[in-house]
């Protein structure tokens, strides 16, 4: 609703005419962070976007931009940000939705566009992306800001497309537009720059430190793709040390090269997706035309949500055993009588699965770059530490995780798959390659979900990242955080370990790499327009 305008015009003096404004809350995905009663306003264009800007410079104010706000990190906002904070949260995602081809391999796109219907858009153009998150709620500008990713690397004898890649969205980026400052004016204005300039690798992945209204995405030929779930191999074959026969990760990666694993807490068996490109329809797939097809994951089953509130509202906390077991009979159930275990069709119909009403649970992440050929080595130690710490909780009576361990590999963010000469690395992605080991090709992506508010999580997950950093420390593989889960624990709280935040962090990336990246982003926006409190402790 639009703020009353003599309010407006007390609170916000001389605010752009034209730009609408209205009081807004904002709260990310769980709830974990949330502020209400902000001044918040729907730039139509980036000329808007600018005013605003420059608005927000003459007065004192920070801009944070918000698109779906479907994140865990403060990237955008912090805890406790009161209702009288001088904080405009800029609305992307009811303008700044434009779509047009630019060519036969590229799409240009307003940064608030959700990814559903950018994904739409080039199905319907016949064009496509290797792979996507699952939520389709998620807006563009904020998948690039956090480098989002899917899970695929190339199958054994798969050769890439022209227009993919196997690295984050970032990675398909050919040329961004954003406000950023300019010292020949002593003004914010709007400006485009290309894949190949210097000061595009730090907006590549620029976590809220800019405003970027538009993207020009390189893409290509769309594919089908047949998704088949199972969840009949137990944990220990799928997870088994390197060299073990059976049916491992490693095997399933070799075979299609795009899998996901989903293991509840407290169970035997993961829900295992194998993604393979299948250019007709195998006989016993079910043709799909739409995505989100797991309605027993998205609506969440009354079994399961009894569950949860009661854990929730009676502090059954003990009860984390069962409801995982619940939670895997819905998935092996649904899969049966929704007739969703073996699905095909266009990419965007089995990429996307997840849905804003699905169970909202909390969620640390790191991505581990290693080489190919040590994805089982690092699944099989992460899995083996994971089970032994939380059996050693639950021995104490303490049961720190009730949701899943997902697991995603991908391959790195190499520049050269944009297929534009000169192209740069986007700098603060986690899928950044590294320059000591250009052996590492690839990414295993592990992340460890809880209902929120649940009892010693903080202490366990600190003790999971402790382990990563610990064992994955640049020597066979090497450990990041994923920008937009949880990361940086004390036994209390996430996003405070000042160690990881000051430093481990930063020489995750390469001291060098972090500097230039801060330098850029400060030299762009020299006011913190773009920036927030918790920003300030990560670019100290």
């Amino acid at each position: 609703m639009a703020a009353d305008p003599a309010v407006a015009a007390e609170e916000l003096p001389d605010f752009p005419a034209g730009v609408a404004l209205y009081r807004s809350a904002y709260r990310n995905w769980v709830g974990e962070i949330t502020a209400d009663g902000l001044w918040a306003c729907a730039p139509k264009d980036g000329r808007q976007a600018v005013a605003v800007v420059n608005w927000a410079r003459l007065h004192g104010w920070t801009v944070r931009a918000r698109g779906s706000s479907h994140g865990w990190s403060p990237l955008t906002v912090t805890e406790g940000t009161a209702t009288d904070a001088r904080v405009l949260l800029v609305d992307t995602a009811s303008h700044l939705t434009g779509l047009a081809l630019e060519s036969a391999s590229s799409v240009r796109a307003g940064t608030g566009v959700t990814l559903e219907a950018l994904l739409t858009y080039l199905e319907e153009r016949g064009l496509g992306v290797t792979a996507a998150p699952a939520p389709g709620d998620l807006t563009l500008g904020g998948a690039l800001a956090v480098d989002a990713h899917g899970t695929a690397v190339p199958a054994e004898g798969e050769r890439r497309l022209p227009g993919q890649t196997y690295g984050s969205l970032s990675n398909r980026v050919l040329s961004l537009t954003a406000v950023v400052w300019d010292e020949g004016s002593g003004a914010y204005v709007l400006r485009t720059f290309r894949r190949d300039e210097a000061d595009c690798a730090a907006l590549l992945t620029h976590l809220g430190r800019a405003l970027v209204t538009e993207v020009v995405l390189r893409v290509g030929a769309n594919t089908n793709l047949r998704c088949v779930s199972r969840v009949d191999i137990p944990a220990g074959e799928l997870f088994a040390a390197p060299g073990q026969d059976g049916r491992t990760f490693a095997s399933f990666l070799e075979e299609s090269g795009r899998v996901e694993a989903i293991w509840f807490a407290f169970t035997e068996f993961p829900w295992l997706k194998v993604w393979s490109v299948s250019p007709t329809r195998p006989l016993t797939s079910r043709r799909v035309t739409s995505p989100y097809n797991y309605p027993f994951s998205d609506n969440v089953p009354r079994p399961v949500a009894d569950l949860a509130g009661r854990m929730v509202s009676d502090a059954a906390w003990y009860l984390a055993p069962v409801l995982g077991n619940a939670q895997y009979d819905a998935a092996a159930l649904g899969l049966v009588t929704t007739l969703s275990a073996d699905i095909w069709g266009p990419s965007k119909n089995t990429l996307l699965y997840l849905k804003p009403t699905t169970l909202r649970v909390t969620a640390n992440g790191y991505a581990v770059l290693t080489s190919r050929d040590q994805v089982q080595r690092v699944l099989a130690e992460f899995t083996s530490y994971y089970r032994e710490r939380l059996a050693a909780y639950a021995a104490r009576g303490r049961f720190p995780v009730n949701g899943t361990v997902e697991i995603r590999v991908t391959g790195l963010d190499e520049p050269a798959e944009a297929e534009l000469d000169g192209a740069r690395t986007p700098l603060l992605s986690a899928l950044r390659p590294s320059e000591e080991h250009p052996e590492w090709d690839t990414a295993v992506w592990l992340d460890v979900l809880t209902l929120p508010g649940t009892p010693y999580a903080e202490m366990f997950l600190r003790e999971i990242e402790r382990f990563l950093l610990g064992t994955y420390d640049g020597g066979h593989a090497l450990t990041r955080v994923e920008w937009s889960k949880g990361w940086a624990y004390t036994d209390e709280a996430v996003w405070s370990d000042e160690e990881v935040l000051g430093s481990v962090v930063p020489a995750s990336f390469g001291e060098s790499v972090w500097g230039q990246a801060a330098g850029t982003l400060d030299r762009l926006d020299p006011h913190r327009v773009f920036g927030n409190g918790f920003l300030d402790r990560l670019f100290r």
